[in-house]
């Protein structure tokens, strides 16, 4: 059965997430359904992350098998021609060996938070930001931050329903900064928790505003408790980024698909991929 690399662009705001379910449209579910009605077979896909309900992704990396050979550009278009309903694009596709796999062979994962700290709400970015209209010291916000990079014990900053085997991971990095009204925070890890950086943003809030000192986040950290930690920042300001791959010619550089707020995003690409030692 021939298996497909896809890159994927998709506003997640109408979707229960990325993962098929039963109470809602998926990610997931209209992709097979587009690679089902270009075949009329079935068409598993699978991604490298399983974003939350109302996260989006600038460019997540997946694959899919279909039961006939065609070119890359055959599926790409195939796709986004039954994808039209929903925003959704297959951005590239190629072919790959039957034994690459867009989730297990993945071994670093790229996150961007958004903020948009004004008074006034959003026009063009609803849904697509958390507005936090008090004034927030992104200074601050860094300095905390710093303090959980590292392998840690995870467990003050994951979802209850996490499925994790074990909230031990590792934070390669993790940065705080402004550009005019936008926050932003960039993430990158082998892997994250269930709702991991939607608790840190939420948490590190607190800093920005004064609330907590910088070093409460460690303490929180230490804690693992999940109590300690700070409100969980909604799902409307997470982007999945990218997704990299031992062969470097499989792992590539997000171009956000957005018109709105195009500009912003692009001002917010992450830094190169660093060499460093060491789901959401």
């Amino acid at each position: 059965m021939p298996r497909y690399r896809l890159e994927v662009e998709y506003d997640g705001a109408p979707f229960v997430g990325w993962q098929r379910q039963h109470n809602g449209i998926s990610v997931q579910g209209v992709i097979e359904q587009a690679g089902a009605a270009l075949t009329q077979q079935p068409a598993p896909c699978v991604g490298a992350g399983r974003t939350d309900a109302g996260v989006h992704a600038l460019c997540m990396t997946a694959h899919i098998d279909l039961q006939k050979e065609f070119s890359g550009d055959t599926v790409r278009d195939g796709l986004n021609a039954h994808l039209r309903a929903h925003p959704v694009s297959i951005i590239n596709a190629s072919p790959v060996a039957d034994d690459w796999h867009a989730r297990f062979s993945c071994h670093r994962r790229y996150y961007l938070y958004r903020v948009l700290n004004r008074r006034a709400p959003p026009a063009l970015d609803a849904k697509r930001v958390w507005l936090v209209p008090g004034a927030l010291d992104e200074r601050l916000m860094n300095m905390a931050a710093q303090q959980l990079i590292g392998k840690h014990d995870f467990t003050t900053f994951r979802s209850a329903h996490c499925q994790s085997s074990s909230p031990v991971k590792t934070l390669e990095h993790l940065s705080v900064d402004r550009d005019a009204d936008e926050v932003h925070f960039r993430l990158h890890a082998p892997s994250f928790l269930h709702n991991q950086v939607r608790s840190f943003v939420g948490t590190l809030i607190q800093v920005g505003l004064g609330r907590w000192q910088p070093e409460e986040v460690s303490n929180a950290l230490k804690a693992t408790d999940r109590a300690r930690c700070g409100p969980v920042a909604p799902a409307s300001g997470l982007y999945f980024v990218k997704a990299d791959y031992p062969d470097a010619s499989l792992s590539i550089s997000a171009s956000p698909g957005h018109q709105a707020g195009r500009r912003a995003l692009e001002r917010a690409a992450l830094p190169p991929r660093q060499i460093v030692e060491g789901t959401e």
